[in-house]
């Protein structure tokens, strides 16, 4: 058992994905998110999306950063990280507007006070506002807040979703031999944002916390951390929060609280130019660059291209001595989207890609074979990854 599920966590989630495997998986079982007829209006020529997802054990990382510098503003950035891992998602699927969102906010009352509830609500404002300026609307709800004190030992951040989308414009996954992965930047500065983002997004982040900062922050603040994991595996690392790393000029923890970039503005672009060219749309979220091998069959994905590795992956591999092909099954690694399509369209489809700032290149290719696979080949080796 590696260091990541003796904290009690889990990146492929196979435990999860055993659980659920004998559920209804709805009209399209190959596309990113179940999709369900349309109960809501009863259309037959459109279905519904519901998802479901928090910003997980990176409230931890926030409460401790908002701890030790009093920068309440941290708390904004968790509000987009749990709206990006639903409505990249759903994206993913094919839906890149009129959303419909309620948020889940569960809080230990004696540790949260309502200046940071405050700060999560404008946080969800101020991100429906600027995709709004990008013709990306959002549509807010309300929601539950709850002291939960005996249950959530700081805070919970979530979100549920929804949305109606025509039949016709569901991205089904149907990863062909011969496609192409084009991977998109998860890191540097898109058009739509307003300074560096590391990349880090919202998975890995308790294998992230616990390996790169100091144990000081074990005694200072044991409400951020399971009690049950063995006492050499929390805060482990040898870094504060506040050290500054030289190739960013940021601070360990700015890095590691880098709001999770929304690619929804480049994909509403993308699906009005090119969906019926597209072949699949991968959000790399948990598995990292391995998330593909919930979605093909036959198919061996060799992706010998990655975009460069970021210095927050890599800071955090160098901290921790993490063998790179762990690195690889939990985090992005510099590329938290992938879109698979035939190699004659490429050329057509990086220049709408590249209007946003973003980088994107082809990553790698898919070969017909006996089984699911994933194989990644950079410099730091050669790693296999298998369903």
């Amino acid at each position: 058992m590696d260091k990541y599920e003796k904290r009690g966590v889990s990146a492929s989630k196979s435990e999860v994905h055993e659980a659920i495997k004998h559920l209804d998986k709805g009209l399209y079982p190959n596309a990113f998110c179940k999709i369900l007829p349309d109960y809501a209006a009863q259309d037959p020529d459109y279905c519904n999306i519901m998802h479901a997802d928090t910003a997980g054990t990176k409230t931890s990382l926030a409460f401790l950063y908002w701890k030790e510098t009093g920068d309440i503003n941290v708390w904004k950035g968790i509000a987009q990280d749990a709206l990006v891992m639903n409505l990249d998602d759903m994206a993913c699927a094919g839906v890149t507007g009129d959303f419909l969102i309620s948020s889940t906010i569960g809080r230990n009352k004696n540790l949260i006070p309502g200046e940071v509830l405050a700060a999560i609500i404008e946080g969800t404002q101020e991100f429906i506002q600027k995709m709004a300026s990008l013709d990306v609307q959002i549509h807010h709800a309300g929601g539950e807040t709850a002291d939960v004190g005996d249950i959530v030992r700081t805070a919970d951040v979530g979100f549920t979703a929804f949305a109606r989308l025509p039949r016709e414009e569901v991205v089904v996954n149907n990863i062909q031999p011969g496609d192409v992965v084009i991977g998109l930047s998860s890191y540097g500065q898109a058009s739509y944002e307003s300074c560096y983002n590391s990349g880090i997004g919202s998975n890995g982040l308790t294998f992230a916390r616990h390996e790169v900062l100091g144990h000081k922050y074990a005694a200072l603040f044991p409400e951020t951390y399971d009690p049950q994991v063995p006492d050499d595996l929390v805060y482990s690392g040898r870094m504060n929060l506040t050290d500054v790393v030289q190739e960013t000029g940021m601070t360990v923890g700015e890095m590691l609280l880098s709001p999770t970039r929304t690619y929804l503005p480049v994909l509403k672009e993308v699906l009005k130019k090119h969906r019926k060219k597209i072949h699949g749309i991968i959000h790399c979220t948990g598995g990292g660059l391995t998330k593909v091998l919930h979605f093909i069959d036959n198919l061996n994905i060799v992706k010998d291209n990655i975009i460069d590795i970021p210095p927050v992956f890599r800071m955090i591999q160098k901290q921790t001595g993490a063998k790179w092909e762990e690195m690889f099954g939990v985090f992005n690694m510099g590329t938290r989207l992938e879109i698979y399509l035939p190699q004659k369209d490429v050329e057509e489809l990086l220049p709408t890609l590249r209007e946003f700032n973003i980088r994107a290149q082809i990553i790698g290719k898919c070969f017909a074979s006996d089984e699911k696979k994933v194989t990644i080949a950079v410099r730091e080796g050669e790693f296999n990854y298998k369903s």
